[in-house]
């Protein structure tokens, strides 16, 4: 029996790429590069070359079960772990292993997020393959940092203890900060001493559930108390029953920026977390000159147009003429046109658009 398993979280909205990403169709399940595979597509791909099939499970909310079964029709159905609401990613890490752990208490884990993109993939496989190495030697708390190429004020950064490297290139963490300023960002990158924080942990499912108990007790305890119901016909009612009580909180929240056991492993993987549609126009024209345009859509026609990023369907005839930094983006009877420069304002808009028009817009 193989101790290596993976879970995938795939329960967010990505309100941040509204119009492609809806309520009832969220980014995740979305091929918003174009590549002919939808992202949790990728990332349940990438994952099967390192873990077994049988061991890769994945978190969603209870409204995208059917999503995840059409999209991953090689996931067993004892492993989609239903969430009755969302409650960030301690709950979800935690439901994850409990589940692993009574399977095998001996698991070590891998937690990646399931609307990721990871261009080196040979690089990506040996990282893990390190970090899975270190967390089954050691019962710390591992992070893969990625190595950052700008000073984004949209990433959190970790810093870490750069005098001493410890076996199998992990490095002592010393301090998490969420999206700092730009100032902040420059001098993080000047002293060679931060990384991005990726999202992406390793451990062992005993290290992370003890590390649970002594930091985030109550939800521990929620959990621990319903845990025999796990892979039994009452999983779904002791669900319920958690997640109406616990918490709503993130895992670096609740533990990582708090343990003494955080280490980080350095990754050169091609990283990007899609968070918006600016990152996702990096994607698009890495490679390419300054002022190209992104495209998603098959009858585009662009004049005297230069860094913006469309997104139709396929057969739709979009003609744009004079634009310089826009997102033009199309979906379900939705048309979004907002400067590149303002989309930290979609959120705002979508709320708007919410009290405006009513839900079916969202």
């Amino acid at each position: 029996m193989s101790n290596l398993y993976a879970v995938i979280m795939a329960g967010g909205v990505g309100s941040r790429f509204w119009p492609m990403s809806r309520k009832n169709h969220p980014k995740q399940f979305i091929d918003i590069l174009g590549t002919g595979e939808t992202l949790i597509q990728a990332t349940f791909r990438r994952l099967q070359k390192i873990f077994p099939t049988d061991n890769i499970l994945v978190v969603t909310n209870e409204d995208y079960v059917s999503l995840v079964k059409q999209q991953l029709p090689l996931i067993h159905e004892r492993n989609i772990l239903s969430e009755p609401n969302r409650k960030n990613t301690a709950p979800c890490i935690a439901y994850a292993a409990w589940k692993i752990y009574k399977r095998n208490p001996d698991a070590v884990m891998l937690v990646a997020p399931s609307d990721h993109v990871i261009a080196k993939e040979d690089e990506f496989y040996a990282v893990v393959d390190r970090g899975l190495k270190y967390v089954s030697h050691y019962p710390h708390l591992l992070t893969l940092g990625i190595t950052p190429s700008r000073p984004d004020t949209g990433y959190g950064y970790i810093q870490y203890d750069t005098t001493e490297k410890l076996e199998f290139g992990v490095y002592a963490v010393k301090t998490f900060t969420e999206k700092p300023s730009t100032e902040l960002a420059k001098q993080f990158i000047e002293s060679g001493e931060f990384v991005w924080n990726s999202g992406m942990f390793l451990w062992s499912v005993q290290a992370i559930l003890h590390q649970m108990e002594i930091l985030m007790p109550e939800e521990h305890a929620l959990f621990a108390e319903q845990a025999s119901a796990f892979d039994t016909t009452e999983e779904s009612k002791a669900i319920e029953s958690i997640y109406a009580m616990v918490r709503n909180i993130s895992i670096d929240y609740g533990v990582m920026e708090k343990s003494d056991q955080v280490y980080v492993l350095n990754a050169d993987i091609g990283w990007s977390d899609l968070g918006t549609w600016g990152s996702l126009f990096e994607e698009l024209t890495r490679g390419k000159k300054k002022h190209k345009n992104a495209v998603i859509g098959d009858q585009v026609m662009m004049y005297d147009t230069q860094h913006c990023i469309v997104h139709v369907p396929k057969n739709k005839l979009v003609v744009i003429q004079g634009l310089e930094g826009f997102i033009v983006a199309e979906n379900e009877g939705v048309l979004l046109i907002c400067k590149m420069e303002d989309e930290q304002k979609i959120k705002n808009l979508v709320n708007e658009v919410k009290i405006e028009k009513g839900e079916q817009y969202l």
